[in-house]
């Protein structure tokens, strides 16, 4: 294994294939998932939905994932290649206990990975939707199940068996289209848009095609191979997308009004308007929430009034909700988080700023197909481009800097720098801080920096990632100058 990174959390598994994610590594850690649902479920067969993502190299992670569940007495149903939000559709869908994805979502090509999901049967009052990432607790208990090296292996006449099921994308798009009413559905036929979608030949690719085309669209595809290597770097980022014959070229070429870019697992989704710009994966969330929102208040959709976000997210969700009398919630950093502030409060609509929407009348998973459905949507009711959309959205600038360190444990020191700095008026003497997750500060209007540039609204969230080897420093403030000062000034705090 050497120096190779294992990575295990509330996000589940992460490693380098061939190096910390071995066949046995896999098949542990999907027998310790295994035992511990039939733990729970007090030893009763259970009926676990697996999918992957499509990067090369998976059909191995799916062998030993499958033996490791079946070993363990779990009846697997496998579903191949599909998106992680489908794999939660479909847990729900067919009623299953859980589900198990093969990814290491935006992670570089050598990555690979397991993410657990889980159905409460008893939560399934809203249109069957429950399943959803375990908890913080949950989690811990599975990750400790498989450190210690116990797993239940069962007799021959015990282990799971293995169906097959290849319908899940049209599942997962009915569901998504159904949540819109015929004005809509309409609307985009009558429009015929070109829309350009970058699959990253990732396991969004068909599904991502399939919902467009469904809702009218004339797609343009990139990424849709299915050798499952990546074209370019797989997260949608700014740098990723702009390069030469990229998705942002593309739109511009092909007249299209959006461009769409999802991550290997699909779970994820920045936008490109019609220009062929770059918005930046913080205002899929915002242009999902104010939808949703406005949606409910026709009565097209339950009511939201409050949005649960992590506390790396933009302020312009608060912007955005304010507008419609809207309360936002913020939690820790992880998907898992914002679904159980969700379900907490029977909220519609939450997410994360990594282009991450999670739309509970569909699914309590990320999903970037709601997301898309969501963005055609805003602009056909508002009759507007995309850029007029984010036109009408109070501007920030907002920087993600990372910094690699040897373990979580080196974040502490540096957490309480920046609480002892805030504490005692840095950056102002209006200081809020969260140390829910890391520490995150925030200031209603920021002193400017000696010589510098600040003033305005800002926030600073440091916090170590729950998937790399690194320490997170995000920031935000009105303009690219007073964060980038900002973001300087913590770095310089923290060491």
């Amino acid at each position: 294994m050497g120096d190779a990174p294992l990575m295990l959390g509330v996000s589940g598994c992460r490693g380098i294939v061939g190096e910390s994610l071995t066949p046995d590594v896999i098949s542990r850690y999907a027998g310790a998932f295994g035992g511990w649902l039939r733990e729970r479920h007090g030893g009763k067969p259970v009926t676990v939905v697996l999918g992957r993502d499509g990067r090369a190299g998976g059909h191995v992670v799916r062998h030993a994932a499958i033996a490791g569940l079946c070993g363990s007495g779990c009846d697997v149903v496998d579903l191949g290649i599909e998106t992680t939000p489908t794999i939660g559709v479909m847990v729900d869908a067919l009623e299953a206990d859980a589900g198990m994805v093969l990814t290491a979502s935006h992670n570089p090509q050598q990555w690979n990975g397991m993410k657990c999901l889980l159905r409460e049967a008893d939560e399934c009052e809203r249109g069957g939707v429950s399943a959803c990432a375990p908890s913080a607790q949950m989690a811990a208990e599975i990750v400790d199940r498989f450190k210690s090296g116990k797993n239940d292996w069962q007799r021959w006449d015990r282990l799971g068996a293995v169906t097959r099921q290849r319908d899940a994308a049209a599942v997962h798009v009915a569901r998504v289209v159904e949540r819109f009413g015929e004005d809509v559905l309409t609307a985009i036929a009558a429009m015929k848009p070109t829309v350009v979608l970058d699959s990253v030949n990732g396991a969004g690719a068909h599904a991502g095609r399939q919902l467009l085309e469904r809702m009218g669209c004339r797609v343009v595809q990139l990424g849709a191979e299915d050798t499952g290597i990546f074209p370019h770097t797989p997260e949608p980022t700014r740098e990723n997308l702009a390069g030469a014959g990229g998705l942002c070229e593309a739109v511009r070429e092909h007249g299209a009004i959006v461009g769409f870019a999802q991550d290997p697992d699909a779970d994820r989704l920045a936008v490109i308007d019609e220009r062929g710009a770059y918005i930046g994966e913080e205002y899929t969330l915002v242009l999902a929430a104010s939808q949703v929102i406005e949606m409910g208040m026709r009565g097209a959709e339950r009511r939201s009034e409050k949005v649960a976000v992590n506390l790396s997210t933009s302020r312009m969700i608060e912007d955005v909700a304010g507008e419609f009398g809207a309360e936002v919630v913020r939690t820790p950093v992880g998907e898992a988080h914002v679904v159980q502030a969700m379900k907490h409060a029977d909220m519609v609509i939450g997410g994360e700023g990594n282009g991450g929407v999670i739309w509970s009348s569909v699914t309590y998973v990320r999903d970037s197909l709601g997301a898309m459905a969501l963005v055609l949507a805003a602009i056909v009711r508002a009759n507007r481009q995309v850029s007029e959309l984010v036109g009408r959205v109070p501007a920030y600038a907002i920087e993600k800097r990372k910094v690699t360190i040897a373990s979580k444990a080196e974040a502490g020191p540096a957490e309480e720098k920046l609480v002892a700095w805030a504490s005692g008026g840095g950056g102002g003497t209006d200081a809020r801080i969260d140390t829910q997750d890391g520490v995150r500060v925030d200031w209603a209007d920021r002193e400017p920096e000696s010589g510098g540039s600040g003033g305005g609204p800002a926030w600073v969230h440091v916090r170590a990632s729950n998937t790399e080897p690194i320490l997170r420093l995000i920031g935000e403030a009105r303009t690219p100058e007073g964060v980038s000062s900002l973001l300087d000034t913590v770095a310089a705090v923290v060491g």
